[in-house]
């Protein structure tokens, strides 16, 4: 396989991740709304915490939360596919067209590291304090999606190079 080939695999692999993602979240819808009913409600953080203020209680406010992380996570599903079949039929494209259709995978992958920073990160690790949880803290998960997918990026941003015949 050679690296254009790695790219459009591994992208093809964070598509499947976040179908998989998108396809729990909407056949678990109650399993996986707990989490985020639990880190806006931030009922399980430290007890008597000055940040309780930010709490979200309001069930329809967690609930809108809830569909705009499963509406977020369709979109950078959608682009996922979409920017490795642009890259695979540029694959016989010269290098330059080849980087100029990396344009829909730049932006989905951004995307997926704008959910793991903004939403999970800084939102709920720092903002709701889910890292006060231990029950509800998914700081490691978002890191470690945050690291793969940033590494992804920086794999498929790097140009591709004229082949030797």
């Amino acid at each position: 396989m050679d690296t254009l080939g790695a790219k459009i695999a591994l992208l093809g692999g964070v598509a499947i991740y976040y179908a998989l993602v998108v396809f729990n979240n909407v056949t678990d819808f109650n399993s996986n709304y707990q989490f985020v009913h639990h880190v806006l409600a931030m009922d399980t953080s430290f007890p008597g915490n000055h940040g309780m203020g930010r709490a979200i209680t309001a069930s329809w406010l967690q609930l809108l939360f809830y569909l705009v992380i499963i509406a977020w996570e369709i979109m950078t599903t959608i682009l996922l596919a979409w920017g490795a079949v642009r890259l695979f039929r540029a694959r016989r494209a010269a290098p330059s067209a080849i980087d100029l259709s990396k344009d829909v995978a730049v932006l989905a992958l951004t995307l997926s590291l704008l959910m793991w920073l903004v939403a999970f990160l800084a939102v709920g690790g720092e903002w709701f304090l889910m890292w006060q949880s231990r029950q509800w803290n998914g700081q490691e998960e978002a890191f470690r999606m945050f690291a793969v997918v940033g590494i992804v990026l920086l794999f498929v941003t790097q140009p591709e190079r004229e082949t030797q015949p």
